[in-house]
This record gives C-alpha cells, sequence and structure tokens, in this order.
C-alpha cells in the first residue's frame, strides 16, 4: 500500500505558521509529507526539517520532498532540538505537530491499528518495541484497565479487561478482529447499536504501545523552546486528551503575574512568553469535511513565542 498522506486543515496550518520563505521550519510528525510538501514549496532560501518515528513515513516523506528544500530525519519528534542541532539549526520559525495515526496506518491492516479489518495485533508507529498484543496477553486485568480509563476514557473498562483475561486463558490473541470480537462482546447491546464500542479501546492501546501522551509532553517544551521570538507552533490534535494536555500547556506559556489576586502591585515579575493566535480551536469547514471525513475530530491550536 502507499504511504498517502491527506493534510487535515492545510490551509489553516499554512496561514498559521506565517511562512517566511528565508525561514527555517520543522515538521514533527511528516507522515508521508502531505503538510512537509506545501511549506517546503514555498520557501526560497528556507530549510524545512520533517520528523518521523515510522520508517514506512520517512521513505514516502523523503521521496515526495525530494528537490525540494527539505530533509526528512526517522526519529521521535521528542527528540527534535536534539535532531535540529545536529543539522546546523539553533532555532526555528515555525513548527508542526500533527497528532494521531495516518490515513496509512489505519487502512493498512497488516499495521494492526484498525479495528474494521484484520491484521496482527501491533499499532507500533516505530515498528519497534512492545506491540498491542504484549500488552493485551501479558498485562494484568488492572493495568489493561487502566489503560482503558487513562487514555480511552472507556467507562466499560474493567467488563473489557475481563473479558480480555477470560479469552487469553484460552489462547493468546493474536489479530485484531478477534480483539474487537471481544470488545463488542463485553459492552452492553444498547451501547454497541449506537456506534462501534472497539473505537476508545483501540485508542488506548495503541496511545499506551507508543506512549504518545509522555512523548507530546516533551515534544510541546522541546518545540516552543526551538522557536525563535516571533516564532509560531501549530499543533493539531483528534481527541480531547491530546487538546486538553495542549491547551494546558498554551495557556501556562501565555500567563502573567502570578502573584495573589490580592497584592496591590506586582512582586514576581512573570510576563506572559507566549501568546494565543486562536482563542478558540480551528476546526475543519463543510468542504473539507466532505472531502476528508478523517477531519472531523481535527482541533488546531497556534502559540506564538514572545520571549
Amino acid at each position: 500500500m502507499e504511504f498517502e498522506h491527506v493534510p487535515v486543515l492545510l490551509d489553516e496550518c499554512l496561514e498559521g505558521l506565517n511562512i517566511d520563505p528565508e525561514g527555517v521550519y520543522i515538521d514533527g510528525t511528516c507522515g508521508g509529507g502531505g503538510h512537509s510538501f506545501e511549506i517546503a514549496k514555498r520557501l526560497r532560501a528556507g530549510r524545512l526539517i520533517g520528523i518521523d518515528r515510522d520508517p514506512d513515513a520517512v521513505k514516502a516523506a523523503g521521496e515526495r520532498l525530494a528537490g525540494l528544500p527539505a530533509a526528512v530525519v526517522m526519529g521521535n519528534y521528542d527528540c527534535m532540538g536534539d535532531i535540529a542541532r545536529r543539522m546546523g539549526i539553533e532555532e526555528a520559525d515555525g513548527i508542526l505537530l500533527d497528532l494521531g495515526v495516518s490515513s496509512y496506518q489505519l487502512d493498512n491492516a497488516e499495521r494492526g491499528f484498525s479495528y474494521h479489518s484484520e491484521g496482527a495485533l501491533d499499532m507500533r508507529m516505530s515498528k519497534e518495541g512492545v506491540s498491542a498484543r504484549d500488552i493485551v496477553n501479558d498485562s494484568s486485568k488492572g493495568e489493561i484497565t487502566r489503560i482503558l480509563y487513562e487514555y480511552g476514557e472507556e467507562k466499560f473498562a474493567p467488563r473489557i479487561a475481563e473479558n480480555i483475561v477470560k479469552h487469553r486463558a484460552e489462547k493468546p490473541i493474536e489479530t485484531t478482529t478477534e480483539l474487537a470480537e471481544i470488545v463488542k462482546e463485553a459492552v452492553p447491546a444498547k451501547f454497541r447499536r449506537e456506534k462501534n464500542p472497539c473505537k476508545k479501546t483501540f485508542q488506548a492501546l495503541r496511545i499506551a504501545v507508543n506512549g504518545e501522551f509522555e512523548h507530546l509532553d516533551r515534544a510541546l517544551d522541546e518545540a516552543f523552546e526551538l522557536l525563535k521570538i516571533g516564532g509560531r507552533l501549530c499543533v493539531i490534535t483528534f481527541h480531547s486528551l491530546e487538546d486538553r494536555m495542549v491547551k494546558q500547556r498554551f495557556a501556562g506559556w501565555c500567563k502573567g503575574c502570578t502573584c495573589p489576586p490580592d497584592f496591590p502591585v506586582c512582586v514576581c515579575g512573570n510576563t506572559p512568553r507566549g501568546k494565543l493566535i486562536n482563542r478558540k480551536p480551528i476546526e475543519a469547514g463543510g468542504e473539507e469535511l466532505s472531502r476528508n471525513n478523517r477531519s472531523r475530530s481535527a482541533k488546531l491550536r497556534i502559540i506564538e513565542r514572545l520571549r
């Protein structure tokens, strides 16, 4: 399968980055290079660095960006500071983080991300380390319950975890469709009729397998510190847990005085380090939604560094 990347909120990202043709830009999650391509082709003396931990994405993006002022590096976006410095970059004019799973990863059954088609229960973006199969078959019932609650906000987490443990006692759970049936079996019929009950479980396992929240936590600080004064960070999230983390971190950077409200004058001297470009997250419009159904949950937040 070809690594196709349909960039979400593309025009909004390009406007938000406020691209300088002479500037330096980093796409920390370049995927198949959809956003990266559009940024790079607007550069003259500028430069784009694309980063991704998926070897399939690095190969595809490298081919797509050939001939443009761009380079693609295999790595994790929470190491972007080190990656940039190795490439002689001390600061960036703009950084983009498009979180979540690419269409290629979802549609390629072999990668094990989707509950719609049968494939090995994998979900590893880097193709290395602990897989979803390992977690499902080796973790305790309590740990599986915690993962489903914490990363999927799954209210039926204990029932699903109990059913997983029951089935794996008979034989290891090997495929996405096996797990999907186990989840459906554990969820009351009323909720199965309303929507596919597998979404939250698969999301939670994917986040756990790839350490997504830990990486995002570090990457946000890495990105902000790498921005030059006046540089912008654009982050696209696809579920409420990611968006909450980004929103809170942005709010912290935009906060000024931290003195108690009853102090007559400021004594802390703190001033905001950033300013929000959009107060509320930007979402896809009707035209994009009709073209790309996966943009329906996307939210874009943008911050500019002040000091």
